[in-house]
């Protein structure tokens, strides 16, 4: 056996560093090729890391929660000669036995939050916090003030994120200073949850259950509802659903439609399209589409058809199909999922008539789109108004009303289903 290199993985395009979760071989024990060697967590994933070939582990040199560049050593492995070399490159998504959205950690408890700041003892600090301190102007100072979770004292990257988002209630607090004692508190109500079997949240629920609950704290949501008459739209996809298989090999879903129609309303009302950072609002220039999607497993993750205004039909349904696919496969990357820029939800998909969706934070609009239901409907024909049998759907537009009045939303929203409305029904393949 040879002594081996063992280093951070690449774990997409765009990744730089990663974080430990934890080692699943611990020093002297043995692997075999494919065998899981550790957990690592990006931005916005986490990644298993298997071995290539067998061997031990000889040292380990970095622990859980430390942040490390990609291409760093961090072990040393005793590899069967002629094994090939392990970590250093781009992870092949193939072998990446489960990617999942990164949760942070549980929430510090009541007494860590109060206002009265406690200086933390490490005042050691990684380069990435430090990157993200830069970003947010905290200084050394406030830093010090944060409660930390990480190993021996250590501030960790969740536990930034954490305070700002309680508002970063140590900016301009003295380490001795009283809380205000006029100021507004959630009541601590201690209520009977009651009784059952116990179910832990998985990482995945934790982080979904934090983004939602930080959506809500943040914009003040306003819903509005509008009904669309998809009849000719979907006689269109019927009819021709075969021969754009036949043709494109690709299954042509309701979806990309919808992505389509999105996209044309977005380019007319680019105020939609933003995020909003203090008193600034960023317009974004890209229209990038996300799209609630339901894991194996029952959790939603929210893959991305970038660019959507800029691909024709049959690059909408194949961006579609395979992001669909990767979600039912638990193969979703880091890449896959970032930069949405608008996102939807096909809440029909489960049968519901309606929704009211919660925004998808940085974002400051989303788009629940209900079940297709054919009902008798009043229409005004040549001959005078007439009764029908109409494909009809609920659309709702929850929307940020810091930034989106009811003008912009509700125009917004009714341009969408004007679009799905006005289907050409003449429109090739």
């Amino acid at each position: 056996m040879s002594s081996m290199e063992f280093k951070m993985p690449k774990m997409g395009e765009s990744i730089t560093e990663g974080t430990i979760i934890s080692w699943l071989v611990k020093e002297g024990e043995s692997f075999q090729e494919g065998d899981i060697l550790l957990e690592v967590a990006t931005d916005k994933v986490d990644n298993e890391v298997p071995a290539s070939s067998s061997g031990i582990m000889e040292k380990i040199l970095f622990q859980a929660n430390d942040v490390v560049p990609v291409g760093e050593v961090i072990a040393h492995i005793k590899v069967v000669d002629g094994g090939a070399s392990i970590g250093a490159g781009k992870i092949p998504q193939e072998e990446v036995a489960q990617t999942r959205e990164r949760a942070t950690d549980k929430k510090p408890s009541k007494k860590q939050s109060a206002v009265k700041a406690q200086v933390n003892n490490n005042t050691f600090f990684s380069p990435l916090v430090v990157s993200i301190a830069k970003e947010q102007h905290i200084s050394y100072e406030e830093l010090a003030r944060i409660p930390a979770t990480g190993k021996e004292g250590r501030l960790r990257k969740s536990d930034v994120f954490r305070y700002l988002d309680e508002g970063r209630p140590y900016r301009f607090v003295q380490p001795a200073a009283d809380p205000d004692p006029t100021a507004y508190r959630i009541p601590q109500l201690n209520l009977d949850k009651g009784s059952g079997k116990i179910v832990e949240m998985d990482r995945m629920r934790q982080m979904i259950a934090d983004h939602m609950v930080y959506s809500k704290h943040t914009s003040p949501h306003v819903t509005a509802y509008v009904e669309a008459d998809l009849t000719d739209l979907v006689q269109w996809r019927n009819a021709n659903k075969a021969e754009f298989q036949k043709k494109y090999k690709e299954k042509l879903t309701f979806t990309p439609l919808f992505v389509e129609a999105v996209a044309k309303a977005i380019k007319d009302f680019p105020m939609i399209n933003v995020s909003v950072d203090g008193t600034q609002i960023i317009v974004k220039e890209a229209i990038n589409i996300g799209m609630a999607t339901a894991l194996p497993n029952g959790n939603l993750i929210v893959p991305v058809v970038r660019n959507a205004d800029q691909k024709n039909l049959k690059q909408l349904a194949s961006e579609v199909n395979v992001l669909a696919s990767k979600a039912r496969d638990n193969k979703l990357s880091g890449d896959d999922i970032k930069d949405s820029t608008f996102t939807i939800s096909n809440v029909g998909t489960f049968g519901s008539l309606m929704g009211t969706p919660i925004i998808n934070q940085p974002e400051v609009a989303i788009l629940a789109m209900g079940i297709i239901k054919k009902r008798p409907e009043v229409i005004t024909t040549e001959q005078g108004d007439e009764i029908a049998i109409r494909s009809m759907m609920y659309l709702s537009l929850s929307f940020d009303h810091r930034v989106v009045d009811g003008y912009l939303g509700g125009s917004f929203l009714k341009r969408i289903a004007d679009y799905l409305e006005k289907f050409d029904v003449t429109r090739t393949l």
